[in-house]
C-alpha cells in the first residue's frame, strides 16, 4: 500500500534513497525539508547538483577534482613538484590538505586494487603514476592508503613498479587505525602520520 500522499513526494524520496548513506527516513526528512524551502533555495539546490554533475572537470595531471584541466594544487608553484602522495581519491586528498602538513603534490588513483569486486590495475589511475616517475625527476612518492588488505596489495603492486625510478618510497606511520580509511582520521593524527612518514616495507 502506498503510504505516501503525493506521487511527486515519493519519487523525490526514492530518488535521495540511492545516495549512499540515505535510508528512507532520512530520505523523507530531506525531501520535506526541500519543500519548506523557497522555490530559489531548491532551484540552487538541484542546478548546483547538475552543474557538478556536466561540468566538473579532472585535473590531467593528478586525477584531483577540480574547475579545469589543472587543479589548484597543482597550478601552485609553491608545492614541489618533485614529491608525490599517492591516495585513493579526492577524499583522501582534502583530508590531508586540512592538516597544513603536507606541501607536494598528490596522485589520486580513483580506487584501488581488489580483486574480489573485479578491480585490477587497469582500472584506477596507475599508468599515469608510473609515466611520472619516468620522465620526472621525483625524490618521493608516499603512500597514503588505507591500511586495509585492499590498500597494502596496491601499495605493493605501485612499489614493485616504480622502485626503480624513486628515490624514496615511503608510507604514513600508523597513527591511522588498521582498517581505517584517512577520510575519517582527526587532522592531528593524520598530519602526524603524514609529517611522521616512514619508508615503505615489503
Amino acid at each position: 500500500m502506498n503510504t505516501y500522499p503525493s506521487r511527486l513526494l515519493e519519487e523525490a524520496v526514492i530518488e535521495l534513497v540511492r545516495l549512499p548513506g540515505i535510508g528512507k527516513r532520512t530520505a523523507l526528512r530531506l525531501a520535506l525539508w526541500i519543500l519548506k524551502q523557497d522555490a530559489s533555495r531548491a532551484e540552487l539546490l538541484g542546478q548546483s547538483i547538475i552543474n557538478l554533475r556536466n561540468n566538473i572537470s579532472y585535473c590531467k595531471i593528478c586525477h584531483n577534482i577540480a574547475d579545469s584541466e589543472v587543479c589548484n594544487i597543482c597550478a601552485d608553484d609553491k608545492r614541489d613538484p618533485a614529491i608525490i602522495c599517492v591516495v585513493e581519491d579526492v577524499r583522501d586528498v582534502m583530508a590531508i590538505e586540512n592538516t597544513g602538513q603536507y606541501k607536494g603534490l598528490y596522485h589520486v588513483l580513483g580506487g584501488i586494487i581488489s580483486p574480489m569486486e573485479g578491480i585490477g590495475p587497469q582500472d584506477i589511475h596507475l599508468d599515469t603514476l608510473i609515466q611520472k616517475t619516468e620522465t620526472n625527476r621525483i625524490s618521493e612518492v608516499i603512500m597514503a592508503l588505507p591500511s586495509t588488505t585492499e590498500g597494502d596489495t596496491t601499495a605493493f603492486y605501485i612499489y614493485r613498479k616504480i622502485q626503480k625510478n624513486v628515490q624514496v618510497i615511503s608510507a604514513i606511520s600508523r597513527g591511522i587505525a588498521i582498517g581505517d580509511d584517512l577520510e575519517f582520521a582527526d587532522e592531528v593524527t593524520l598530519g602526524k602520520s603524514i609529517k611522521n612518514r616512514i619508508p615503505f616495507t615489503v
